[in-house]
């Protein structure tokens, strides 16, 4: 009998199918972002936020991923604060050519940590969990990931677990979406970039060193 694979979900998510956002649409996408931007809270503890939100700047779309009828398309913009906003629109696809997607619905969250003050970083990361996956004795929370490769070369960015890779997506525009089963029978989601000829360039775990013990996920 051959020997059977780990059971998980590996490439669940449709690979990226629609250009970069644009006009009427990009429109509609920025305000059901800047709904959800608006109900952000600011960390007390964190100094860099104490100047407030400020004002949102031109958004940056990554590569759309869709899972369980819904397509989820990550964001990320500057404010006049040097903080960053980002998070994802997620909304129900057209179910027809010239139909409309459907039931648009915004999540943010906002952060100090930006790469250009962290020279050590080699991938710029954000996630969120959008859903669940029950496996055999566990459930995995099925993790949206986006982020800019900070290093040269980069041409394709995987998920593994455990190192088994359970997503990819190739590098567009100098963006990655992933969209991978994370926190599953205690392993963790590791990301890396790889250049076109395979070779790994850069590797980031969700999880900061520091926060490993805890099981505390970084900020974005």
């Amino acid at each position: 009998m051959p020997e059977l694979e780990r059971f998980l979900p590996r490439y669940a998510a449709e690979p990226p199918q629609e250009t970069a956002p644009y006009g009427r649409w990009s429109e509609r996408l920025e305000a059901a972002f800047l709904v959800a931007a608006r109900e952000v809270e600011l960390d007390p503890e964190d100094e860099a936020q104490s100047g407030g939100v400020g004002d949102p700047g031109e958004p940056t779309w990554f590569p759309d991923r869709t899972w369980h009828g819904r397509t989820f398309l990550p964001v990320s913009t500057r404010t006049s604060t040097g903080l960053e906003l980002y998070g994802h629109v997620r909304f129900i696809p057209a179910s027809e050519d010239g139909g409309e997607p459907q039931a648009l619905e915004g999540e943010a969250d906002i952060t100090s940590e930006v790469a250009e003050n962290n020279p050590d970083w080699k991938i710029d990361l954000c996630e969120t969990v959008v859903g669940a996956w029950r496996g055999d004795g566990d459930t995995a929370a099925m993790t949206l990931v986006w982020g800019r490769p900070l290093v040269a070369g980069a041409a394709h960015a995987i998920a593994e677990l455990d190192g088994t890779v359970v997503d990819r997506c190739p590098v567009r525009d100098g963006a990655f979406t992933l969209l991978a089963p994370d926190d599953y029978h205690g392993d963790t989601l590791e990301i890396a970039v790889l250049a076109g000829d395979g070779k790994e360039l850069a590797r980031e775990s969700l999880y900061a060193e520091d926060d490993e013990d805890e099981g505390e996920d970084h900020p974005a």
